[in-house]
């Protein structure tokens, strides 16, 4: 783990400006910068970065946060990699917390994997340049596919010679253990010893999103598959790689999907390498196995429209077919596009400029809806199968979470199919049910379905002390006020119980106001930046404000600069601050908003409970006495805060 003098000495030397400069085109604004949002799709520049305060906003879709947030979010990476990428620009040695016994396996075993990995990469690269049967056989396919040598070194292709234990050999050479090479996959062992797995085949390494080597395919060479129905093999499974987690080409592609807002999907290796070097760079490859939520899910992050782009012959359609509900449930927008047949899109791009494929691409990609029509329907006569197409297509319209999308579709397929609208929902809305009581029955059983999918949303009544399940609006001012000013002073030369005088600032007074009467927020990330804003109070140049935004914990960071920033403080070159006596006032009524909205929730509870029990009057009394002390305390509150002029 990174230490925290590392982490502020890492966040001391990062300007903001010049971290989002790397991937957003920014210009000056006053005394801010501002440009088109990298995380929608943004018409006239909403992104806002203040090099004052060291952080950025979109104030049409709301993403901020600091340098390490903007990091995380658009490269997609953890918190300590975000850190490294910063460390790494700033020429700032990384210096790590001694780690506990477990955590120093647990990394070790990991760390170790991707360090094989990363060098057996480089080992199959520099075979296919600079070893004679690596230039000969190995490069010599890859030209024959028409590859250029700046897409090898883009995807960093290689070559495993055919002797069955060279890379075992050289690895060892090298000091490396044999313990990861098989753990990784690279090696096989059995009684006789360990081997290479990818013995004499071309070499396509697979990058995760943040760019580490996580697994390989090899693909045997044209003259060794005649017969030969397995092609391609690749890593299995371990601690670093989940096929149903990955997808080929995402590193090279995530700022190119990004940029267009879209991406498209193919099936192989060669048809993602063969479009980047059409010049269509927003592609990715599942490599012919079923797409999977988690999948999904990694594209969403950067897009929501997807194109499957699929030769025409029959397992391309049920490659296309395969996960169209999938993607509709996870809120993609979808389009499909069969390339001609004898075609797939390693070949159409060898035949076409960027321009002329993307032509082609928006001449004749489909919608699910016509993709399925076509498919199902197409020169269907007979009543019964109509039926039972029309019913496949309305089950795949069922699962689209949005709505307003889905009467779209639905009046869609009632001029289509011209049938009755009200017949298509009625339909539609059974699936809905029947969906939602399987997921009901797969949760009662505990199964793995009953994470999947949308949840109900559950409504927690709350007693009178009791944190509340969703953040109230008061509270969110309340901790608003604690970030921007927890550290200054609002009441001085207070008298203790011991006849000390003493000064409180913003958050001691909260706190000891609140926990006078053990109240707290609802919101636990709330109660603790309050508990850390006390505790650093006492701290020479302590600044709440940058204190939390730079804060270790990326939910503390990103909060803190999404409530430490607005539209007026980006837009204008100087700031009101709120001190004093105006700032006094203000945090003392929020703090009776807060204790009134607790207390008007336990009145409606009270009511609640009255007209469920009835006339029993037995009952009643403890109830009916608890809501007049309520009422009494209500309307002391009601008075308090008329009293109360805000400045």
């Amino acid at each position: 783990m990174i230490d925290r003098a590392t982490v502020d000495k890492i966040m001391e030397a990062t300007d903001i400006v010049d971290v989002v400069g790397e991937f957003v085109n920014l210009r000056k604004a006053g005394v801010n910068y501002k440009g088109l949002c990298p995380f929608h799709d943004d018409k006239t520049p909403s992104f806002m970065v203040s090099p004052a305060r060291q952080i950025c906003k979109c104030f049409a879709c709301g993403e901020g946060g600091n340098a390490v947030n903007f990091l995380m979010k658009h490269e997609q990476i953890t918190y300590p990699e975000a850190l490294r990428w910063l460390a790494k620009k700033y020429n700032i040695e990384i210096q790590e917390r001694e780690l506990t016994d477990d955590e120093k396996r647990e990394q070790s075993e990991r760390e170790s994997m991707f360090v094989v990995n990363e060098w057996a990469c480089q080992y199959f690269h520099e075979i296919l340049k600079n070893d004679m049967d690596g230039i000969a056989i190995g490069k010599q396919y890859f030209r024959s596919r028409g590859i250029r040598d700046d897409i090898i070194e883009k995807f960093q292709l290689g070559f495993a010679l055919s002797k069955r234990d060279a890379m075992c050999n050289e690895a060892k050479r090298k000091g490396y253990k044999e313990e990861f090479l098989v753990k990784t996959g690279l090696a096989i062992q059995n009684e006789r010893g360990i081997y290479d797995r990818f013995a004499g085949r071309a070499m396509f390494p697979w990058l995760n999103v943040s760019g580490k080597v996580v697994a390989f395919g090899g693909r045997k060479l044209d003259a060794a598959t005649k017969g030969v129905q397995q092609k391609y093999v690749n890593s299995p499974d371990s601690e670093i790689y989940h096929k149903d987690r990955e997808l080929y080409g995402i590193y090279q592609a995530k700022k190119a999907i990004v940029k267009e807002d879209c991406v498209y999907m193919v099936e192989g290796y060669t048809d993602v390498i063969a479009m980047h070097q059409c010049g269509l760079e927003n592609v990715v490859a599942n490599s012919g196995t079923a797409l999977s939520n988690h999948q999904i899910r990694l594209l969403h992050r950067f897009t929501q429209n997807i194109v499957l782009l699929y030769d025409g012959d029959e397992a391309g359609i049920h490659a296309a077919m395969r996960g169209t509900d999938m993607l509709l449930a996870e809120g993609m927008n979808i389009k499909v596009l069969l390339l001609p047949d004898g075609d797939d899109p390693d070949s159409f791009s060898k035949k076409h400029t960027a321009e002329e494929f993307k032509t082609y691409i928006e001449q004749h990609q489909t919608d699910f809806i016509q993709f399925k029509t076509d498919l199902l329907l197409k020169g269907v006569t007979d009543p019964q199968k109509r039926s039972e197409a029309v019913s496949s297509i309305l089950k795949s319209v069922s699962v689209i979470p949005d709505k307003l999308k889905r009467d779209t579709y639905l009046s869609d397929c009632s001029h289509r199919f011209n049938v009755n609208e009200q017949a298509l929902v009625t339909t539609v809305n059974t699936y809905i049910q029947r969906d939602k009581e399987e997921k009901e029955k797969e949760r009662e059983r505990g199964g793995a379905g009953a994470d999947e999918g949308q949840h109900e949303e559950l409504i927690v009544p709350i007693g009178l002390h009791t944190a509340q399940e969703q953040t109230t609006e008061v509270e969110r001012l309340l901790i608003q006020n604690i970030i921007r000013h927890a550290d200054e002073i609002i009441y001085e030369g207070v008298e203790t119980d011991d006849g000390q005088l003493i000064n409180l600032n913003v958050a001691q007074y909260v706190d000891y106001d609140l926990g006078a009467d053990g109240l707290e927020f609802s919101n636990p990330l709330f109660n603790r930046i309050l508990q850390e804003a006390v505790e650093h109070s006492g701290d020479a140049g302590f600044k709440a404000d940058l204190y939390f935004m730079q804060h270790p914990d990326p939910q503390v960071s990103q909060l803190a600069a999404s409530l430490g920033i607005d539209r007026h403080q980006l837009s204008r070159s100087f700031q009101v601050n709120a001190t004093g006596s105006s700032l006094r006032q203000r945090i003392e009524h929020l703090i009776l908003d807060f204790r009134m909205d607790i207390v008007s929730q336990h009145l409606k509870e009270l009511q609640l409970k009255m007209k469920e029990i009835g006339s029993d009057m037995s009952k009643l009394k403890d109830i009916m006495d608890d809501y007049k002390q309520t009422q009494e305390l209500r309307n002391a509150l009601a008075r308090q805060r008329g009293s109360d002029v805000i400045v």
